[in-house]
């Protein structure tokens, strides 16, 4: 089998930093800066200095054949087995995952490489341990792949330029592009790319102007690259217009990633006072004012530019022990894709292979034979900075369950990921990295700003030390002792802990998880 850390491709990334790296570095400075206005003020607004492109008459690039039906996505980690079966869920395309549902220990990272780089050549296979096996289907068409890389915000300490650590993000898209980008055009696709967590139109120009050199670089042809961008931060929400014109040549389309934008918006506006604080995470819905307009305006204006509207994750996991929670589950999932694609998407995400069908089926049904809805008349509605941010039209409230729900899930979420998994079944849930950044950035907003629960008690830190060891006695019952010492409860107590109760709030949750995770690799 190739190895993916050849000496050409290991140059090519280093390239990629030595050109690009200290821009990367500068967007992160500014993100702080942008941040800290926020905190003095308690508003965002459209940018004034870019009123033009919003008003301009200009699209994106066509969209290449085999992404121009994406009416369902599958996601989730480029595992071996997940690789498979997700090529074979009958889904449009698969996000393959190499962010939020996956995590950044070494063996994760190249072995998904490895992964996607067989999956491309046809040649991958799985053997369990219980003897199944696993081969791509050979009776119908297997996904897209589009691969995520890791957002901007995220070193790869395995790999240094100068004694300083490349980007996760330069690492995840110069080692596929350069193993994979010639080899899947051969085959009549293409390097196609989702891209997670940006703040601005300025880091969408950064990776425009990464795929313009690699592309020259290795003497690939302009505009095969393309780009489906997460609208998943609320400051990105307000410049979707000139993210798409920035990748205009590369662009594809935007996606309404919706857990990660709701730990935005709490985490933008942590400390901006009471009218933006939210009721429990489970009980905020898309149907909620501030998300309505922000999906609203999403195909508003994607369809403006000739470029796809991609929808939100269904995240259920069917069971099969339990028949009656799959058809409560799956009435919401189809409520849920219904509203979508009544709202003008032009396809969705779902998170197991089972639901698949679901979505199809919707989809179906609005689109029959059209592969999107782009030819569907835009939506003529303005939606104004103030629709963005309007939290307080939110029903209610914060409540004990609700509190003792995300010290729960995030502290199980978070001792997955330090083994490894980042993508973790949790209540039938399938849960990344968003859910324990939610979960943690609401416990801080509510201390801060002494929120009162149901049951008229106020949020302190010292409640939430309580309920943490409450939590961790009902998972000890749970898991039982061996499987509870063998695991990592004790460091993702210490991180949850700190991240959900420290004075100074932490970007993001991952960057001290990686910290352990690296502490870890140096002791063994």
């Amino acid at each position: 089998m190739p190895e993916m850390l050849t000496p050409e491709a290991v140059e090519f990334v280093h390239e990629l930093h030595r050109e690009f790296g200290a821009r990367r570095n500068e967007l992160l400075a500014a993100r702080q800066v942008r941040r800290a206005e926020v905190a003095r003020s308690g508003r965002l607004d459209f940018l004034p200095g870019t009123a033009a492109i919003r008003a301009g008459n200009w699209t994106v690039a066509p969209a290449p054949d085999d992404l121009r039906d994406r009416r369902v996505e599958m996601t989730g980690p480029t595992d071996r087995k997940m690789t498979i079966n997700a090529l074979n869920s009958g889904a449009r395309v698969w996000l393959a995952d190499q962010e939020d549902a996956s995590t950044p220990h070494w063996h994760n990272v190249i072995g998904g490489q490895q992964n996607l780089y067989d999956a491309i050549r046809r040649t991958i296979t799985y053997t369990s341990e219980a003897g199944k096996e696993y081969t791509l289907a050979t009776d119908h068409r297997l996904a897209t792949i589009v691969m995520r890389p890791r957002g901007w915000h995220l070193d790869e300490r395995h790999v240094e330029v100068d004694g300083e650590p490349v980007a996760g993000a330069i690492v995840d898209f110069g080692l596929y592009f350069f193993h994979n980008a010639a080899e899947l055009i051969a085959r009549g696709s293409g390097p196609y790319f989702y891209l997670p967590k940006l703040e601005s139109h300025l880091e969408a120009r950064l990776w425009n102007d990464i795929f313009v050199h690699a592309q020259d670089r290795l003497g690939i042809p302009q505009g095969s690259v393309r780009a489906t961008v997460l609208i998943e931060t609320i400051p990105a929400a307000f410049e979707m217009d000139e993210i798409l014109y920035e990748l205009r040549d590369h662009a594809s389309g935007l996606n309404a990633g919706r857990w990660d934008y709701l730990f935005s918006v709490i985490k933008y506006f942590r400390d901006s006072g009471p009218d933006f604080v939210l009721p429990d995470r489970n009980a905020v819905t898309m149907t909620a004012p501030f998300l309505r307009a922000y999906t609203r305006l999403l195909v508003q204006t994607c369809h403006r530019r000739g470029a796809f509207a991609m929808g939100g994750m269904a995240a259920f996991i069917p069971s099969r022990k339990d028949p009656e929670v799959n058809e409560l589950a799956f009435a919401k999932v189809r409520a849920d894709k219904q509203r979508e694609a009544g709202d003008g998407f032009d396809g969705s995400w779902v998170a197991h292979p089972d639901l698949v069908p679901i979505c199809r089926e919707v989809f179906d049904g609005v689109l029959g034979d059209r592969p999107n809805q782009l030819d569907k008349p835009v939506e003529d509605v303005v939606i104004a900075a103030a629709d963005l941010i309007d939290l307080r039209s939110t029903p209610g409230e914060p409540t004990e369950a609700g509190l003792r729900n995300n010290v729960r899930v995030g502290l199980l979420y978070v001792e997955a990921w330090l083994r490894g998994n980042g993508a973790v079944g949790i209540d039938n849930l399938m849960e990344d990295a968003a859910t324990a950044e939610i979960a943690r950035s609401q416990i801080w907003q509510w201390v801060h700003n002494q929120v009162k629960l149901d049951t008229g008690e106020q949020v302190t830190a010292g409640l939430v030390e309580q309920i943490i060891v409450d939590e961790l006695e009902a998972i000890l019952e749970s898991v039982g002792a061996d499987t509870f010492r063998a695991g990592q409860f004790g460091s993702a107590r210490r991180i949850f802990t700190d991240v959900a109760l420290a004075d100074t709030y932490a970007d993001f949750l991952t960057l001290p998880a990686y910290d352990a995770v690296l502490e870890a690799e140096c002791a063994s």
